[in-house]
């Protein structure tokens, strides 16, 4: 199954968590260079697309669209076994992923890892770290 496959699986399936159109098919790096100094990332990396923590960050995530959004953060599902060898190095050098489990990366938008988690992670504790970001008070503080 490839990751557009999948993505657009995610769109389509009622309640679940939508990924961002603009990402999909697009490797991880030109998706990281994208985004720099525009959105926040959170990749959602798994071994496979049934991955049960996977499933579980979408369950946690899919109620709170609207707290992404206005966090301006693009979220990906990135599948170990559909990556390319570049995506590959670019997860295990720059992102300290391993491949091997489930692993949650926030990206700021300046490009640099802000939390990395094995396990699901609670949007309020997602929400509470981007929120703290310099970059994401002064959003706070510009938008009404």
């Amino acid at each position: 199954m490839s990751v557009a496959f999948l993505i657009v699986s995610i769109l389509l399936a009622p309640g679940a968590l939508r990924a961002q159109q603009s990402s999909a098919g697009q490797s991880v790096a030109a998706l990281l260079k994208a985004s720099k100094w525009q959105k926040r990332v959170l990749l959602l990396c798994a071994p496979s697309p049934n991955d049960a923590d996977l499933r579980r960050q979408q369950q946690l995530l899919g109620p709170v669209r609207a707290g992404l959004d206005s966090r301006d953060l693009v979220v990906r599902e990135v599948i170990f076994s559909q990556l390319s060898t570049p995506d590959q190095q670019v997860l295990a050098r720059q992102l300290g992923v391993a491949g091997s489990g489930f692993t949650v990366v926030l990206v700021g938008k300046d490009g640099g890892v802000k939390r990395r988690e094995t396990r699901p992670v609670p949007p309020a504790t997602l929400f509470s770290t981007i929120d703290t970001m310099p970059m994401r008070r002064q959003e706070m503080q510009e938008r009404p």
